[in-house]
């Protein structure tokens, strides 16, 4: 390990090292979940009636946002031990960082085992229910409705905010066991082959597009009872469809060599990133607002008299966080617009603003949630939107028919 590795590492790397920035924000979304469970119930909806969990309640029972909360204390408590030892050893030193990498790498070994095995009764339930999900989605699995099929989708959408994690946590693990490199250096995206970390962001994305074909070959079966022919789904489909070219792109950029790309020039390169990826944020965006949220915004409805402007007419939180909800999913999903403007380029070059970035995703999702699943309870309760995706595929007049 030369001296130049060395030197490539910043002061943020030397305060919380790569694997370390990996388990923060791993830990961030069982903290989140367990807000989602608690502030929706306090808004009288109830998250676990809607991905199907049935919990046999006692006297003694804690609420489930208790549970939640203290699963995620005990995942918590071993990273902010191992960064206390971490910080003592290695004094700011770049050399001690990257020799005691095992230290900060240990914990996402710890991370595994605590989710992994059943030996603590903590949120022993959840985390089976978590890991036979985690199980179904990985293949592209989707659940009945009556079985779940709406947690299914929450847990493979917040994958897709979570892809840049996971790539990252995979690289951690290649560099820890590679021979030239420490897992605490400055992260190699590249480690083990520049075909690694893109395949594994794109996967999520892959669930998600097989799940909505799924649901369209269902619809297809039962479309004269619901009356849908499965269009909702085949567009959704195409939407998770459009992050692959901004996958593609931006690892061919990273590694940018005119011989491997036919003379393609590396401004047109990046100019058909950008125009990609403006591609992909739009349509998301619109699809936040409009089929996740069922809000009129970007519709002709939504200045129709029977509802504030852009909102929809039932409504379980106050209009204004509506707006800020909007406004907060278009600032997250442009972010990387930032990069043109003077004094930004930091946020896609240093890794503390790399982290930023990933974190305001994983906000992004969690906030998301809130307004999901209250869409989804209206549906299951008043019937669906117009032109709904029908992910709970109205399950009262399903059930009955």
């Amino acid at each position: 390990m030369g001296p130049d590795q060395h030197a490539q590492l910043d002061g943020f790397s030397l305060f919380l090292p790569f694997p370390s920035r990996v388990a923060v924000i791993l830990l961030a979304g069982f903290w989140g979940w367990g807000v989602n469970l608690q502030y929706l119930q306090q808004n009288n909806i109830d998250l676990l009636a809607l991905i199907r969990y049935h919990t046999h309640k006692t006297p003694n029972q804690r609420p489930p946002h208790v549970s939640a909360y203290h699963l995620a204390g005990l995942l918590t408590f071993p990273l902010l031990l191992s960064l206390l030892i971490f910080w003592p050893v290695t004094h700011g030193s770049r050399e001690w960082v990257e020799s005691v990498d095992y230290i900060p790498q240990a914990y996402l070994f710890i991370l595994f085992i605590l989710i992994v095995l059943p030996f603590n009764r903590l949120s022993r339930s959840g985390r089976r229910r978590f890991l036979a999900t985690l199980r179904r989605i990985s293949i592209g699995g989707l659940a009945e409705a009556q079985d779940g099929k709406f947690g299914d989708v929450l847990l493979a959408d917040a994958l897709t905010s979570y892809a840049k994690v996971i790539a990252d946590l995979v690289v951690t693990f290649c560099m820890f066991f590679s021979s030239d490199t420490s897992s605490t250096s400055r992260p190699d995206r590249n480690c083990g082959s520049d075909w690694i970390a893109p395949l594994v962001i794109a996967i999520p994305s892959m669930i998600r597009l097989r799940q909505c074909l799924t649901e369209y070959v269902r619809v297809r079966k039962t479309g004269l009872k619901i009356g849908s022919n499965g269009g909702q789904h085949l567009a959704n489909a195409l939407k998770y469809a459009t992050a692959f070219p901004v996958i593609i792109l931006a690892a061919k950029l990273r590694n940018y060599s005119p011989f491997l790309l036919y003379d393609i020039s590396e401004v047109t390169l990046s100019r058909l990133l950008y125009l990609f990826t403006f591609i992909n944020s739009t349509y998301s965006f619109y699809w936040d607002v409009t089929k996740d949220w069922d809000l009129t915004l970007l519709t002709d409805a939504r200045n129709d008299g029977e509802h504030p402007f852009g909102l929809r007419r039932h409504r379980y939180f106050a209009d204004n966080q509506y707006y800020a909800a909007i406004a907060i999913d278009f600032g997250i999903r442009f972010s990387w617009m930032l990069r043109f403007f003077p004094g930004f380029g930091w946020l896609g070059e240093k890794e503390f603003g790399i982290f930023l970035l990933m974190l305001l995703e994983v906000g992004r999702r969690w906030m998301w949630v809130f307004l999901r699943a209250e869409a989804e309870w209206i549906r299951n309760s008043r019937g669906p939107a117009p032109s709904d995706v029908l992910l709970g595929e109205y399950n009262g007049k399903m059930e009955a028919d």
